[in-house]
C-alpha cells in the first residue's frame, strides 16, 4: 500500500494531487459544456451557415465524400506499379521418383532426399501498359467523387434550411413573448383602474371580477409563451449542430428581418436555381459517372497490355547466391465470359436511365419549388399589409375603450373585447411576418442558396 510507505501528511497531499490530475479534465469539460455559448449573436444567415458546417448529416456527407475521393484512389492504382519484395528460407524434402524421370545414382522407384534448404531473395514488379477498361473506372470514380460532394453541398444546404427555419421559429417566440408580455403588462392596468374606480364608489365590482380573470388568462399564455420561447431554442440548438448546453443569441427579431422590395422575376430565378441548385447538378455528376462505367465495361471488350518481373538471388546459403529472374509482356484479348459482361453493361444502362429520368424530374422539382416560394412570398407581403392594418385598428379600439372606462363612461367589457383584439391582431401580426420570411428562406432553398443570407 502507497499509505504505507509514505508519511500521512505527504500522502494526503499525493492523494490530492492525484485527484486534481486524474478529475481536473473532466471538469473543464463539462465547465465547457455548461458554459458553452457562441462568441457573438446569430444572425438568420449565421444560423443557416454554421449549421452547414456543424450539422450531423452534412458532416456526415463531408465523409462519404472523402470515401469516394478515397475510391478513386484505389481504382487510380490499377495503371501504377504494383511492387513487392519478399525474403524466403524454406527447407524440404523431394522423392525422386516423383521428377518424372530417372536420375542416375538414385534408385528408379525413388528414394528420399531431405535436408535441401534454400534462401531466396527477391522483388516483384508489375504494371498494365495498356487497359482502357481501367482508365474508365478511373474517370468513373472522379465523376462519383464530385457527385458526391455535390450531394454534401446539398445536404449542407438541407441542413442550413433547417437552421434557418428553426431560427425563424425561435424567433417567433420570442415575438410571442414579448406580445404576451406587453399583454400582461396591460391586464395589470386594467385590474388596478377597475380596483381605484372601486374604491373610489364610481366602479361596480363585476368589473374588477373581469380584469382579474383577463389578468389570470394572460398570465397563462404568458406561461406557455415562456416554454415555447426554451423549446425553439432547444430545437435550434439541435438544428445547429452544436452542443445542447450552448447558449444561443439572437441577433436580429422577427420585426427587424429585410422585406424584399420587389418580388424577383420568375424566369431568371427559375434559370438561377437551374444552375445553382447543387442537388441538380450532383445529379448531373451522377449521371456522367454512370455513363463512365458503361464505357469502362464495354472497354473490357478490348485488349490489354500488361508487363512482369522479378528478380532475385537464390541459394543454400548466403556465401553463394545466384541471381535469377523472370520478366514478360503480355497480351490478354478477352473472348467469351457467359454473356457476364453483357448483362452488366445492360444493368448499368438501366442505371443511366433511371438517374436521367430523377435528374429531369429533379429539374421540374426545382421549378416548382422556385414558382411556390415565390407566390407565398407575394402572399406574405400581402398578408403583412393586412395584418399591420389590422393591428393598428386593434390598437385604436384599445385606446378608445379604455379612455371610455377611465372616464366612467362605460365598464370594462369593451376594454376587454378590445384587449382580445389587439392580442389575436398581434398573433396575426407575428404569424404574418414569420410566413413572409419562411418563404423568403423557402426561396432562397429552391435556388440553393440558403448560405448566402445575409
Amino acid at each position: 500500500m502507497i499509505s504505507d510507505l509514505l508519511p500521512p501528511r505527504r500522502f494526503g497531499a499525493v492523494l490530492i494531487l492525484w485527484a486534481g490530475v486524474t478529475l481536473a479534465p473532466a471538469i473543464a469539460a463539462q465547465r465547457a459544456v455548461d458554459d458553452t455559448s457562441l462568441a457573438r449573436p446569430l444572425s438568420l444567415g449565421d444560423a443557416a451557415r454554421l449549421a452547414s458546417r456543424m450539422s450531423a448529416s452534412a458532416q456526415a456527407a463531408r465523409y462519404r465524400t472523402a470515401q469516394a475521393e478515397a475510391r478513386v484512389t484505389q481504382s487510380r492504382a490499377q495503371l501504377l506499379p504494383d511492387l513487392s519484395a519478399s525474403a524466403l528460407g524454406n527447407g524440404r524434402s523431394f522423392n525422386t521418383a516423383t521428377f518424372g524421370i530417372p536420375l542416375p545414382g538414385f534408385d528408379p522407384n525413388g528414394s528420399v532426399i531431405s535436408g535441401v534448404n534454400t534462401l531466396d531473395f527477391r522483388g516483384k514488379a508489375s504494371m498494365n501498359l495498356l487497359d482502357f477498361s481501367a482508365f474508365g473506372r478511373v474517370r468513373g470514380a472522379k465523376s462519383a467523387a464530385k457527385a458526391s460532394a455535390l450531394g454534401a453541398e446539398s445536404v449542407a444546404e438541407d441542413a442550413a434550411t433547417t437552421a434557418a427555419l428553426a431560427y425563424l421559429g425561435a424567433q417567433r417566440a420570442d415575438a410571442q413573448l414579448a406580445a404576451r408580455q406587453a399583454d400582461s403588462v396591460l391586464a395589470d392596468s386594467l385590474v388596478s383602474i377597475a380596483e381605484a374606480q372601486l374604491a373610489a364608489g364610481v366602479g361596480v365590482a363585476l368589473d374588477v371580477t373581469r380584469a382579474r380573470a383577463q389578468m389570470a388568462s394572460v398570465h397563462a399564455q404568458l406561461i406557455a409563451a415562456r416554454n415555447a420561447r426554451d423549446r425553439t431554442r432547444l430545437d435550434l440548438v439541435r438544428a445547429l449542430g452544436v452542443p445542447l448546453g450552448t447558449q444561443v443569441r439572437l441577433a436580429d427579431s422577427l420585426a427587424s428581418l429585410p422585406v424584399l422590395e420587389t418580388i424577383p422575376s420568375e424566369a431568371s430565378t427559375i434559370e438561377l436555381a437551374l444552375e445553382h441548385r447543387p442537388d441538380l447538378r450532383a445529379a448531373e455528376a451522377q449521371l456522367v459517372a454512370a455513363r463512365h462505367n458503361v464505357s469502362a465495361i464495354k472497354a473490357e471488350r478490348l485488349p490489354s497490355l500488361s508487363a512482369f518481373g522479378d528478380e532475385g538471388w537464390i541459394g543454400i546459403n548466403t556465401n553463394h547466391l545466384l541471381n535469377t529472374y523472370d520478366w514478360g509482356v503480355q497480351i490478354s484479348v478477352p473472348i467469351f465470359d457467359g454473356f457476364h459482361r453483357e448483362g452488366r453493361i445492360e444493368e448499368q444502362t438501366a442505371a443511366v436511365r433511371e438517374i436521367d429520368v430523377q435528374r429531369r424530374d429533379l429539374r421540374q422539382r426545382v421549378a416548382i419549388e422556385v414558382r411556390s416560394a415565390l407566390l407565398d412570398l407575394a402572399s406574405a407581403r400581402q398578408e403583412m399589409s393586412a395584418a399591420r392594418e389590422r393591428l393598428q385598428l386593434a390598437e385604436q379600439e384599445l385606446a378608445q375603450a379604455t379612455d371610455r372606462f377611465r372616464t366612467g363612461v362605460a365598464g370594462n367589457a369593451d376594454v376587454i373585447t378590445a384587449t382580445l383584439a389587439l392580442n389575436a391582431s398581434r398573433n396575426l401580426m407575428i404569424d404574418a411576418l414569420t410566413n413572409y420570411q419562411t418563404a423568403r428562406v423557402a426561396l432562397a432553398h429552391a435556388e440553393g442558396s440558403v448560405t448566402e443570407i445575409p
